[in-house]
């Protein structure tokens, strides 16, 4: 059986009640409470009720710490992004699903890494899911049946050396452990075009984030990828340059007014000497070890703010408050956390991190580099305590007054 609503198997159908019920206290939260949503994330893990519990109780955590709910609306990418990050959402295939389009060669990964945070492609990844999402939506109310998954053409002519930069294969490696952990079995199918001879090793860089049954979905299209296209989408669906007849209202048969190309970003957006902090300390983190700096909040609700870059690698960061019952200096395992670790591309980019304290007491930094088995990292950084209602304090501003997210 295939796990999809109408093709249950007895087993199946009482796993998906059973698993309702488990997460009653928080369907409301769920963007969608019908069986065909509930069944992805059951699909996802096997139908491993207990596995499928804790992966979409870990969503909702995602959720809120990205404010998913209110990101098309209320939030932005920055201009670099919207200018230089290639793709976009046009037509729909034979059955009625949105197709999504990556175009490869016109990015410039070290430009747009130099220019922005990891933290603003990864908001712009969840912003054009959640569109997708949302088109699927209205798709399924248009057709009157069920759409949830979207088809990807994926368009590798130009794919070069630029793209397997390691800051850029880790970047998107954290965009698609994303996807795999919060948007399960939405992904129809991916037509890979135009694949180069140096395919096979950008592939084998990146495959090791995607699960089983999403690689089985890729399809590796050779000289014929028009016509294959064309099979599963109408052709008026279909963009002149891939093999359709659609055009822009102006006539462009690439469709620019739906899919964006890209290019090089200009050095004007590189925000790494543009953007003016006059650090006031700075920390050698030995290779495989962690830098704990404590600070006292005196005030529930204070906002602290820590700003901070790397020198020759990226570096972990995060924030824990420390129980009374927890000695200083133990490891942040023990404390709570506040903002969870994870690793900044701080040599490319300062961040900017912000967080508000809920409580009084002791709340501990954490720059981490204990993933790094060869380089020692050094940290500047800036530590500052808000009172509630001050609210934060702006970034600082540098060449094109442009501000630091």
């Amino acid at each position: 059986m295939s796990g999809r609503v109408g093709d249950l198997s007895p087993k199946q159908a009482e796993i998906l009640t059973e698993f309702r019920g488990r997460i009653q206290d928080v369907l409301a939260e769920l963007p969608a409470q019908h069986d065909h949503y509930l069944l992805r994330w059951l699909r996802a893990r096997s139908f491993n009720v207990q596995k499928s519990e804790a992966m979409i109780r870990k969503h909702l955590e995602f959720r809120r710490k990205m404010e998913v709910d209110s990101i098309i609306t209320d939030w932005k990418p920055p201009e670099v992004i919207e200018r230089y990050v290639s793709g976009g959402m046009c037509g729909f295939d034979r059955e009625g699903s949105p197709i999504w389009y990556d175009v490869i060669g016109p990015l410039d990964p070290r430009g747009l890494l130099l220019s922005a945070t990891k933290r603003d492609f990864l908001k712009t990844k969840i912003r054009h899911t959640e569109i997708l999402h949302r088109e699927c939506r209205r798709q399924s109310e248009k057709l009157g049946e069920v759409i949830e998954a979207v088809s990807l053409i994926y368009d590798c002519e130009g794919l070069g050396l630029k793209h397997v930069w390691k800051p850029a294969i880790e970047t998107y490696g954290e965009v698609l452990t994303m996807f795999e952990e919060n948007y399960p079995e939405g992904l129809k199918r991916v037509f890979l075009i135009k694949a180069p001879k140096m395919f096979p090793m950008a592939f084998n860089l990146i495959k090791h984030f995607l699960s089983e049954a999403t690689r089985r979905k890729i399809l590796v299209l050779g000289r014929n990828w028009q016509e294959v296209l064309r099979n599963h989408i109408d052709p008026d669906q279909l963009p002149v340059a891939y093999g359709g007849t659609r055009t822009d209202p102006d006539g462009d048969p690439h469709c620019r007014s739906m899919i964006k190309y890209g290019g090089v970003v200009p050095a004007s957006f590189y925000l790494r000497d543009s953007v003016l902090v006059q650090y006031d300390s700075s920390v050698k983190v030995s290779r495989g070890s962690a830098f704990q700096l404590e600070v006292e909040v005196t005030e529930a609700g204070s906002l602290l703010r820590c700003q901070f870059c790397s020198d020759g690698a990226d570096v972990g960061f995060g924030v824990f408050r420390r129980p009374g019952d927890v000695a200083p200096g133990q490891k942040v395992s023990d404390m709570v956390p506040v903002l969870p670790s994870e690793r900044y591309n701080a040599h490319l980019v300062p961040e900017d991190s912000q967080v508000t304290c809920p409580e009084t007491g002791a709340y501990v930094l954490c720059f981490d580099n204990s993933y790094s088995i060869l380089q020692s990292k050094k940290v500047s950084y800036k530590v500052e305590v808000l009172p509630p209602g001050d609210g934060p304090p702006p970034s600082p501003r540098g060449k094109g007054d442009r501000r630091l997210q």
